[in-house]
């Protein structure tokens, strides 16, 4: 992964699973990393494995007024932002015609909602830094339909439509926004699906959070500077066909 030294970047979902993997891998790299999560002492315990290249803010990604103190608090830690990467989600599966409400509006608010009050939020340091990057962690399933995703689907192909919008719309300010595609990664999230046979997929497995995070990092890092408004699939192979 390339340097980010002295880079700071938040992270939400932070607490376990793929946002704990990306936090552990940013500051390998040299970053500063504000951990953020509803799950606070899981959180706090990702915060306090990074040292003082971490800190845990508990944080409902859907609150606008959460967002505001998220920003604020990176700021009074490490006298910046660069970096956001916007990764909380949940995930719920039903077929449409059975697919609640409640849950419908819920994966909206956290997958949609939740990013687009994040960019909101630290754009205004993002430029007072002269630049950055957002990461919007997506899925295959905001590229392609499956049975059972309208609700998750719905939020992720939104994701991807909220990023080309916004890449546009901030890099007039050097501010990159680019979006990050996994397939099936195994983390706790997917727990109930780790025992499938995962043959379908090119590479035949499930990916590692490990492997999500290292291309963040890229994205994340100068070295991706002329790099936004894009889209890269972290999924074995699985929609190339």
């Amino acid at each position: 992964m390339s340097s980010l030294a002295g880079k700071v970047v938040i992270v939400t979902g932070a607490a376990r699973g793929q946002g704990a993997a990306e936090a552990r891998l940013l500051v390998a790299a040299g970053a500063r990393v504000v951990c953020t999560d509803v799950r606070e002492e899981e959180g706090r315990a990702v915060a306090a494995e990074l040292g003082d290249a971490g800190l845990f803010v508990r944080h409902d990604v859907t609150s606008a007024e959460d967002w505001r103190e998220v920003a604020s608090a990176a700021a009074t830690a490490y006298g910046r932002i660069d970096a956001l990467v916007n990764n909380a989600a949940l995930w719920r599966t039903a077929p449409v015609e059975s697919e609640t409400y409640e849950t419908f509006e819920l994966l909206l608010r956290v997958n949609l909602l939740g990013p687009f009050l994040g960019i909101q939020a630290v754009v205004p340091a993002l430029r007072e830094a002269g630049g950055g990057s957002i990461v919007n962690v997506s899925s295959t399933a905001g590229l392609v339909g499956i049975p059972g995703h309208a609700a998750y689907g719905s939020a992720k192909f939104g994701l991807r439509g909220l990023t080309r919008s916004s890449a546009l719309d901030l890099a007039r300010y050097g501010i990159r926004v680019n979006s990050v595609h996994p397939g099936a990664v195994d983390t706790p999230m997917t727990a109930a699906v780790t025992d499938r046979d995962w043959s379908h997929v090119p590479l035949g497995r499930m990916g590692r959070a490990e492997e999500v995070g290292g291309l963040i990092g890229f994205l994340v890092s100068d070295a991706s500077s002329y790099v936004t408004g894009a889209e890269f699939t972290v999924d074995g192979g699985l929609t190339t066909g």
